[in-house]
Order: C-alpha cells, then sequence, then structure tokens
C-alpha cells in the first residue's frame, strides 16, 4: 500500500519536488528502491525513526 500512495502523491508534485513518505511497513525498505529503479525517481534519502521509515523522493519524470 505504501508504494501505491506514494505513487498517487507523486503525480501531485512538480518535477524536481520532493515527496516525503512516513511508513511503518518495514517492507518498504526492499520495495521502495525497486520502485524508483522502475520509474526513474530518484531516492535522496531514507531515515530511520523508532517505528517510522521516513524517505525523500525527488520527482525525475
Amino acid at each position: 500500500m505504501p508504494i501505491l500512495k506514494a505513487k498517487k502523491e507523486l503525480q501531485e508534485v512538480e518535477v524536481g519536488q520532493i515527496l516525503q513518505v512516513i511508513a511503518t511497513d518495514i517492507g518498504t525498505k526492499k520495495d521502495f528502491p525497486a520502485f524508483a529503479s522502475r520509474t526513474g525517481h530518484e531516492i535522496v534519502e531514507m531515515v530511520e525513526e523508532s517505528d517510522k521509515i521516513i524517505w525523500y523522493i525527488r520527482r525525475t519524470k
């Protein structure tokens, strides 16, 4: 589900802008890099804070 929500939100931001995604699903550690690889978007940073995984994804197209 986090990938689907991120994909939808990325369509709402301008090319070059960064989307912050806060997830609690540990599966995003595999899913988001694969998603970025497939779509061409750039993962700027991933931060782990207690039970949260925070992703910063730049829209590239």
